[in-house]
């Protein structure tokens, strides 16, 4: 499974927020940016931080989507 963190940055065109603005008020560095943009794993921190300030759940900012690795073949 991969992670896809579309549903933050939908939410975060919602809110109008800005990638800068969401770093300053969670506190992470701009690695964490990169990673989301990149969807790559973060740590449990950096989401709750990310929840913290979207006053949301972690299921409103990312989904787990079926890895292109571990599809099957067709036939």
């Amino acid at each position: 499974m991969a992670v896809s963190y579309k549903k933050l940055f939908h939410l975060m065109i919602e809110k109008n927020m800005t990638n800068a603005e969401l770093q300053k008020k969670a506190g992470f560095s701009g690695n964490i940016i990169t990673r989301l943009k990149r969807n790559k794993y973060i740590s449990l921190e950096s989401a709750e931080s990310i929840c913290r300030v979207m006053d949301c759940g972690v299921d409103d900012i990312l989904e787990f989507v079926p890895d292109e690795r571990s599809k099957a073949p067709d036939d």
